[in-house]
């Protein structure tokens, strides 16, 4: 068996499935396999269970800035494009209508002055009423006594937008598509990583923890929560910790919302507001989370205290990591935040307590129609700067410039899956001194230069 490979990625999700894609499909590199850990591609964050489910395009994301939000909506019409060009609407990508709200004064004179500054970026963008939102979501306006809530409420998004996807069946889509293309492609499943080390072809060798090796010329990681750890073995992204967050959710009826609805952010809290999300791969229930659990995890477990990793407390147990999350905590909200979510999780209270924040989006749920959804929800990993000594949120690159990349991806590297893959495919080539066809890339993705 031929073992020597031009690009070998470490990671079966999303992200490193749309980069073995991208590769496949526009460059001339023909050696390139993926490896995941586990028995199928897709079963961690990118699992149906692991995340909202949501292309998180930044039209109902309030904690995005108009900037960030012109940047993610290009990588997030690329998923939507590449979807509906390879037929996969009602499998893959769901249509369904998205708002956010506001909710009271101060929230309403957010979402008013937001979408004035929104609408120029997202065309079709529109504002609607307390009036029109009873007609079109009646359950985010009734009250628990029956009557409307009495705050004034106002919404801002899309009646119908393609913004529900299984990026489960998105990722078995692309290895598929690049294995159709690239007959010298190759997926190696049960390969736990165990180390990485360079080899005396100047390339580098990746050893499995049952002792089989590859080699590559390129290496592009793109492990989520494993990444840090990958890249701290070889001897990069020594100055960075992690705070791995754990998201949980809960079921209601899907009776209950007609699409999917967000709130506003509290611009302190460095964690996604609570939201609402038809699920798309079961029938007839409704999501409402995340919540947000700090654990020394890289990935869930049934059990509270299973999968607690050894590697990431050498990691985080250090002076400058821990100073980050103190001063994070100092702050009321945050501390709060914090605190609360952790009490979300126990068995019968935790949904006592949850149901005060569900009822932000629907006032008049009950405590029988919360059920607190096991096994859902997945680690995201927070990167903490230990030489800034701040938390950087969303997406983190650790570039070395000698055929090795490291991609920590937390929300939206989903929804930026086909963006990444873009800007990794021309390093990549640059490095391999190979060509990448971007040109029929943007034109089968339809992207406008």
């Amino acid at each position: 068996m031929n073992n020597d490979f031009d690009v070998v990625i470490i990671g079966g999700g999303v992200s490193g499935c749309a980069a073995f894609y991208t590769l496949s499909e526009y460059t001339n590199i023909k050696r390139i396999a993926l490896l995941e850990k586990c028995d199928r591609l897709a079963s961690i964050s990118s699992s149906s269970k692991g995340n909202s489910q949501t292309i998180h395009d930044g039209s109902i994301e309030t904690n995005y800035t108009a900037a960030k939000a012109s940047k993610v909506k290009i990588a997030a019409d690329k998923v939507m494009h590449y979807a509906l060009s390879k037929g996969l609407q009602n499998k893959v990508i769901f249509k369904m209508q998205k708002l956010a709200i506001g909710i009271g004064d101060t929230e309403c004179d957010f979402m008013i002055k937001r979408h004035e500054e929104f609408k120029h970026i997202f065309d079709g963008l529109s504002f609607f009423t307390k009036d029109e939102i009873k007609k079109i979501e009646p359950k985010v306006i009734e009250g628990l006594n029956g009557g409307d809530r009495i705050e004034n409420v106002v919404a801002s998004g899309y009646l119908e937008s393609w913004c529900a996807i299984n990026f489960e069946k998105l990722s078995q889509n692309f290895a598929e598509e690049a294995l159709k293309t690239n007959n010298e492609s190759e997926i190696f499943l049960n390969f736990r990583v165990k180390r990485i080390r360079e080899n005396q072809s100047g390339g580098y060798t990746i050893t499995s923890k049952d002792n089989r090796e590859i080699n590559a010329k390129f290496v592009l990681v793109n492990a989520g929560s494993y990444s840090l750890p990958l890249a701290q073995h070889v001897g990069y992204g020594k100055d960075l910790a992690c705070l791995p967050v754990a998201g949980s959710f809960y079921f209601v009826p899907g009776t209950l919302l007609r699409g999917k609805v967000y709130t506003v952010q509290n611009p302190k809290l460095p964690f996604a507001a609570l939201h609402g999300d038809p699920d798309v791969a079961i029938s007839g229930v409704t999501r409402l989370g995340p919540t947000a659990l700090a654990m020394p995890k890289l990935e869930r477990s049934k059990y509270l205290f299973g999968n607690i990793n050894s590697e990431l407390l050498k990691i985080d147990l250090k002076v400058d990591a821990l100073n980050v999350v103190l001063n994070l905590l100092k702050d009321n909200d945050i501390r709060n935040y914090v605190f609360r979510n952790m009490l979300f999780e126990l068995p019968y209270f935790g949904k006592k307590l949850f149901i005060n924040d569900a009822r932000k989006i629907i006032p008049s749920l009950k405590i029988k129609d919360l059920t607190y959804a096991k096994g859902f929800g997945e680690v995201r990993p927070q990167v903490i700067d230990m030489s800034a000594k701040k938390l950087e949120l969303g997406e983190k690159k650790i570039l070395t410039n000698r055929g090795i990349t490291f991609n920590m991806t937390p929300s939206p590297g989903a929804t930026s899956c086909l963006g990444n893959a873009e800007v990794d495919t021309l390093e990549i080539v640059k490095y391999l001194n190979k060509t990448f066809d971007i040109e029929r890339f943007y034109k089968d993705l339809n992207v406008v230069v």
